[in-house]
């Protein structure tokens, strides 16, 4: 963990109300996995005070060097800043934080569930899965058209099912349906999105009797994001306190519910 200056080398609107920021890549997200975060600082002085937690979105590789991503949606003050980033413009960061996904090793086929704009981390996942060569089926859920990942922009090899709330595009319906019809066919789940969905998600698995493993990447308000403050703390069914921060953000639906 570190804290850099991340400087934007792209900013754009990419559907609805979620914008993607690009930046150089810091010698600090050397050596990052799907799943991790980083807290973003928001403004040109102390104010907004406090980060804000956001998953790494996405890499690439471009003739002036390797960069990173943001996916967000404009919720508040904090991420309208961000969303008036431009190219050149730095923001400071601190991260990589918290422990990602673990997939498998020797599996292959893998189902990936993204509710919202928790499909953000999901993205580089299916980036990396596809390259290991295995097979990714993404479902992609939201109220409407305007939450949807545009599929065109993920790798070909990717099976991807659409779920929204309003039938505008895809299935009518939420994701939960065909999580149910495809988590007889994966080796590994993997998912990220609204609490509730988490939830839905571990009653259809329960009641499958199937034992898959399902990671969940949790969503809490952090305000420090090293496990200092336990703003996100979570309280598993087993028992016992856990903090997304630094436990997470990544826990299995077992150990949840």
């Amino acid at each position: 963990m570190q804290s850099f200056s991340a400087e934007v080398t792209e900013s754009a609107r990419l559907y609805g109300e979620t914008h993607v920021l690009w930046f150089r890549r810091d010698s600090a997200l050397s050596a990052i996995t799907p799943g991790q975060f980083v807290m973003a600082y928001c403004g040109e002085g102390a104010d907004p005070l406090l980060g804000r937690a956001l998953s790494i979105h996405r890499l690439r590789r471009t003739d002036a060097g390797d960069e990173w991503a943001l996916l967000f949606d404009i919720v508040g003050r904090g991420t309208e800043w961000l969303g008036r980033r431009r190219e050149g413009d730095v923001v400071r960061m601190v991260g990589p934080l918290g422990r990602g996904f673990e997939p498998r090793t020797r599996v292959q086929r893998m189902l990936l569930i993204g509710g919202g704009i928790g499909c953000a981390p999901l993205i580089w996942l299916a980036d990396q899965l596809v390259d290991e060569g295995r097979e990714v089926t993404l479902v992609l859920g939201g109220r409407s058209e305007a939450q949807i990942f545009p599929p065109n922009l993920l790798p070909p090899a990717v099976e991807v099912v659409v779920t929204t709330e309003d039938g505008s595009t895809g299935e009518r319906g939420r994701v939960t349906a065909p999580f149910e019809r495809l988590l007889p066919w994966c080796d590994q789940a993997f998912t990220c999105g609204p609490e509730p969905m988490f939830g839905a998600l571990h009653d259809v698995a329960r009641r499958s009797g199937l034992r898959k493993p399902v990671q969940a990447l949790l969503e809490a308000r952090m305000a420090c994001g090293i496990g200092i403050c336990y703003s996100c703390a979570v309280f598993p069914a087993r028992g016992g306190v856990k903090l997304v921060c630094s436990d997470g953000p990544m826990f299995d639906l077992r150990d949840l519910y």
